[in-house]
């Protein structure tokens, strides 16, 4: 079987001007994933990544620790929902607050919810199934490009690997809903793909933050 690792980007810079930038903790949890991807001995035969800064820098930083003569290739299919656009069109314009995350992460469910109600009739530039149809394609290439036994890892969003997980299991929507707001940063999960069809064989694996690493855990 060929198999799919789904990596999130580290830590991003949450409250500052330019949210899609690498906090030095991100960067920290882009080399340990990479670390971890090492020691399972993978062979990785493709990296692809968003084209967002925090994916691109977390490709940058893992691949060099686990597969240092192989490039991420960009596509924006890739890149995570604009949590902006969709904050201001359904939720009110809650502006992320660095003291304060736990609120806006909870103004930002909300606005998900009903921005994924609204369909098709969204204003935002974006709509739920445009983006969903978009992640989609993106996972479909990566699956029918793989050979027997073939490795490749994507490193996204955690928007993006709840949306495909719940997918995989039946429910885009609750993967959404539900698995995105337990996503950590620089978590592994592994899809499976083979005759019988593409399995979720594990979802945000996040053990090499576990022990002495604890203090790299973050989910935002």
């Amino acid at each position: 079987m060929g198999a799919i690792y789904l990596v999130r980007h580290g830590q991003a810079s949450f409250g500052a001007a330019d949210y899609d930038v690498l906090s030095d903790l991100g960067r920290t949890q882009a080399r340990a994933a990479g670390v971890e991807l090492l020691r399972r001995g993978l062979v990785v035969t493709q990296a692809r990544c968003g084209t967002l800064s925090r994916q691109r820098a977390t490709a940058e930083l893992a691949l060099a620790e686990v597969a240092p003569e192989v490039a991420a290739e960009n596509d924006t299919r890739w890149n995570e929902y604009d949590h902006v656009d969709i904050a201001a069109h359904h939720g009110g314009g809650a502006a992320q607050d660095s003291a304060d995350p736990r609120a806006y992460q909870g103004a930002l469910e909300k606005a998900l919810t009903a921005w994924v109600e609204a369909g098709a009739d969204s204003p935002c530039a974006e709509t739920w199934p445009a983006f969903l149809t978009r992640v989609r394609g993106a996972f479909d290439d990566v699956v029918t490009s793989l050979g027997k036994g073939e490795q490749a890892v994507v490193f996204t969003s955690g928007g993006v690997i709840a949306t495909l997980c719940g997918d995989l299991l039946g429910d885009p929507v609750t993967g959404l809903l539900t698995l995105n707001r337990v996503t950590v940063n620089a978590g592994v999960t592994k899809v499976v793909t083979g005759r019988s069809g593409t399995t979720l064989l594990s979802f945000n694996e996040h053990g090499h933050f576990d022990g002495e690493a604890a203090h790299l855990l973050t989910y935002r």
